[in-house]
């Protein structure tokens, strides 16, 4: 298990290409996405990506939508991936901060960037969220939690063959899934894990 660390490397170029570098060898990171894209509505009209990093989940979804991220290097990936997609807005936004007024989505997405928020500021956040889904939208946050022991997450370290990563800021899932509950989400569960990886989701009631 991590201790609180005092710093946030993402605002580096070389960390955030390191990441990209090195994403596409995460062990069971497809099926992850592959289980988020199944909870989200069909066909939907906006989709809101929070750390959209080069946007590769947005563009998963196939939707029209906002890509937000505060890394200025992930931005440009996701410039190049959008690019000729009039439909896709990209905001240059530290969610450490109240969201900006984007207006509302269908679904609000995110895969591994809210845990390096501190844990208040992922409770407000959610909170945020929330509020700016549709009614009957969906929040699905394929997230980097934490172990149980130490152990535990030493193996999970070995087995992603990374360093420790000095900005997470990681929590247990019970947490976080009561959080959504007491927000006022509905069908709150984690819908898939794979150790340290999990997809926690829940609706805005109809």
């Amino acid at each position: 298990m991590t201790t609180e660390p005092a710093t946030n490397e993402w605002a580096t170029a070389e960390h955030a290409l390191a990441y990209l570098e090195r994403a596409d060898r995460m062990p069971r990171r497809d099926a992850g996405y592959s289980e988020l894209l199944e909870l989200l509505p069909d066909k939907p009209r906006r989709v809101l990506d929070l750390g959209t990093g080069d946007g590769r989940l947005l563009a998963m979804t196939g939707a029209a939508g906002v890509a937000l991220d505060f890394s200025p290097t992930m931005l440009a990936e996701a410039e190049k991936r959008f690019a000729g997609r009039a439909d896709v807005e990209l905001v240059e936004h530290n969610f450490n901060a109240p969201l900006p007024d984007m207006g509302t989505f269908d679904a609000v997405v995110s895969a591994f960037a809210i845990h390096h928020c501190e844990d208040e500021r992922k409770r407000r956040l959610y909170a945020e969220v929330f509020a700016l889904l549709e009614p009957g939208g969906v929040f699905c946050n394929l997230e980097h939690v934490s172990s149980p022991t130490d152990r535990l997450h030493a193996d999970f370290l070995a087995l992603l063959d990374a360093p420790e990563d000095p900005s997470n800021r990681l929590l247990d899932v019970e947490t976080q899934l009561g959080w959504l509950r007491a927000i006022g989400f509905e069908d709150v569960d984690c819908y898939w894990k794979w150790r340290e990886l999990a997809l926690l989701a829940g609706a805005r009631p109809a």
